[in-house]
């Protein structure tokens, strides 16, 4: 039975999603990985919950999301079936590199995010993640976030109109992004 130390994720309610490789391992080695992971994210959650912003990096993601309001009266436990995303993914990563163990430090980690501004201010951490980090000079050009996504509405795995109606149009979501981008460096409230 799935044992998780934190509380359960509740229906409607935003929460910072992220975890990295067990002892700072790389989760995507290739190209194709990154690509993979969002499928399995697709199949195990999708149907739980929206995405207002994703990152994935070679060692380590955030993801910020809302849960989906819950239908029925029933055992709602998101924390499971992002538990067997993990798992999935791991296995075939596993398989494909000769590797055997753990690839991500359990249990994920997460945040239930309660305010406006905070969830605003982690939405532009989520997307300037991998210029923090190194991978890139410019998070407006990393191939592996919802940044450029949400832009150019791409068959996408977020919620584009949810992050269009939070932000109020979409170039009030670009401004934004443009604004705090020398504030980059300074974001450490949200690790």
């Amino acid at each position: 039975m799935y044992k998780d130390s934190y509380p359960p994720l509740e229906p409607e309610c935003f929460y910072h999603i992220y975890n990295r490789g067990i002892n700072g391992e790389d989760l995507f080695k290739e190209e194709c990985n990154y690509d993979y992971f969002k499928t399995l994210l697709v199949k195990h959650v999708s149907n739980e919950i929206d995405i207002l912003a994703y990152c994935l990096m070679k060692n380590h993601f955030h993801f910020c999301i809302q849960l989906k309001k819950q239908k029925v009266q029933q055992h709602f436990d998101v924390s499971k079936k992002f538990s067997n995303l993990f798992n999935a993914y791991t296995k075939t990563i596993n398989k494909h590199y000769n590797r055997t163990g753990s690839l991500f430090e359990t249990p994920f980690k997460r945040k239930k995010v309660s305010s406006d501004f905070y969830i605003t201010q982690l939405i532009y951490y989520v997307h300037a993640n991998p210029q923090k980090h190194g991978f890139t000079t410019d998070f407006k050009m990393y191939l592996h976030s919802s940044y450029n996504d949400i832009l150019n509405r791409n068959n996408t795995i977020v919620s584009c109109t949810k992050i269009t109606e939070w932000f109020g149009d979409i170039n009030v979501f670009i401004n934004y992004h443009k604004n705090y981008q020398k504030e980059v460096m300074n974001l450490s409230s949200f690790d």
